[in-house]
């Protein structure tokens, strides 16, 4: 829909005619539910006012009212494209709550699982941003180790897209030796493939004209605005939790942090396409740490917690302990310590903070989600200023806008 409007100048002067067009929610250029009311003379934009809350669930309400482990299906709905790492900061929330200490395996099995996450992020990514620039072959080429990370999630848990990875103190079940064989052959296969990703795209003219200058911003204003991952990286500044606020022993790997200068979509495109690369090599390392237990240090899968953790089956149904143990948890009964934590992780897309309040009922008495797209939203109308309408789409799809992460 669009509407005109007349601007009346002084007699003599050639009239002013501007349109206001309404893009989204439902529009299909907009990769989700967003609405952008975008203001424009011809085609170049005006002003823009973004819109959020066509999909609001009131997850942050529906979590104070359930124990803490029936929350991580609600995590998993944030970005839905990354949901693992989601999965795994609110498990890291309430372990810092409880005093839970995850042995190192499980630390190290954690961070394969988040690195291929962020993978997973960033090539859907970059791949749309490609597809918005007009090119499909990058699409096409890469969804295909997509799925091939989907088929890992669904040897360990089950599920593929909301994953409900993992459980309060690490695991459900220990990985089989079939989640390692896919885990190997992603990375003996996927470095040729993100090479030749960057071959299609990086200098490319076509693309390189349409994201280059599209969608800049400083390193000033992306701090001011609250910026955080790949978006703030690639602004200069070189802030990522995993370095500045280690959890899951990132201690103890060795990576480089991607940053660019200009913060436009090209910078941001550079930098997640070096983020995959960087995450490969953290995947590489973990893997080799986890193949150095022997023993049975090989088979530890979470922590030493039954208060939280679930008993494996055969005990509730040998063990009159652990069957107390399986219906104080599944029934909600166990109390939560009195308490105010926030644990934060580099999601796919920036910092995903969790901040619980707990007054040592069986559930939270607050809880806040720090979801990173909700902020980087809110920039929008700066980034598009003066921009071409075909830029409207390319901007938001290099921010990695997703729905899940707008509405509280």
């Amino acid at each position: 829909m669009s509407i005109e409007h007349h601007i009346k100048l002084p007699e003599g002067s050639i009239e002013k005619t501007t349109t206001t067009l309404n893009l989204g929610p439902t529009h299909p250029a907009t990769h989700g539910v967003f609405q952008n009311i975008l203001e424009l003379d011809g085609e170049r934009i005006v002003s823009a006012e973004q819109t959020v809350g066509y999909i609001h669930r009131a997850f942050e309400k529906i979590a104070e009212r359930r124990p803490l482990y029936q929350i991580t299906t609600l995590t998993d709905r944030l970005n839905y494209c990354s949901s693992p790492i989601n999965n795994m900061g609110w498990h890291l929330t309430c372990e810092k709550l409880l005093g839970v200490k995850t042995p190192k395996r499980v630390d190290y099995l954690r961070v394969i699982i988040m690195e291929l996450s962020r993978i997973s992020d960033h090539l859907i990514c970059n791949s749309v941003v490609g597809v918005d620039s007009g090119a499909f072959t990058g699409f096409l080429y890469v969804m295909q180790y997509r799925e091939l990370i989907y088929e890992i999630y669904e040897e360990i848990c089950g599920s593929r897209l909301t994953t409900n990875m993992g459980r309060i103190g690490g695991f459900e079940r220990n990985f089989t030796n079939a989640a390692f064989e896919k885990i190997e052959k992603f990375l003996a296969e996927y470095p040729a493939v993100l090479k030749e990703f960057e071959n299609l795209f990086n200098r490319n003219r076509i693309f390189m004209e349409r994201t280059i200058g599209a969608g800049p911003i400083s390193a000033e204003r992306a701090l001011n605005y609250g910026f955080t991952g790949p978006n703030l990286r690639a602004a200069g500044v070189d802030y990522d939790v995993r370095v500045h606020t280690p959890y899951s022993s990132y201690e103890d790997f060795e990576f480089t942090i991607p940053v660019g200068s200009t913060g436009d979509c090209y910078d941001r495109f550079l930098v997640r396409n070096q983020e995959m690369w960087q995450s490969l090599r953290i995947i590489e390392q973990a893997y080799r740490k986890v193949q150095e237990f022997k023993g049975a240090d090989a088979d530890v899968y979470h922590a030493d917690a039954p208060a939280y953790y679930l008993p494996e089956k055969k005990d509730v149904y040998t063990k009159m302990e652990a069957l107390i143990w399986h219906f104080k948890i599944v029934m909600g009964e166990t109390d939560i310590p009195p308490g105010e934590v926030y644990q934060s992780v580099e999601g796919g897309n920036g910092e995903l903070g969790f901040y619980l309040i707990s007054d040592g009922g069986r559930s939270p008495y607050r809880l806040h989600f720090r979801r990173p797209c909700f902020i980087y939203y809110q920039a929008y109308s700066e980034l598009t200023k003066g921009a071409m309408l075909s830029d409207a789409i390319i901007v938001m799809s290099s921010l990695n806008l997703i729905a899940g992460e707008m509405d509280a």
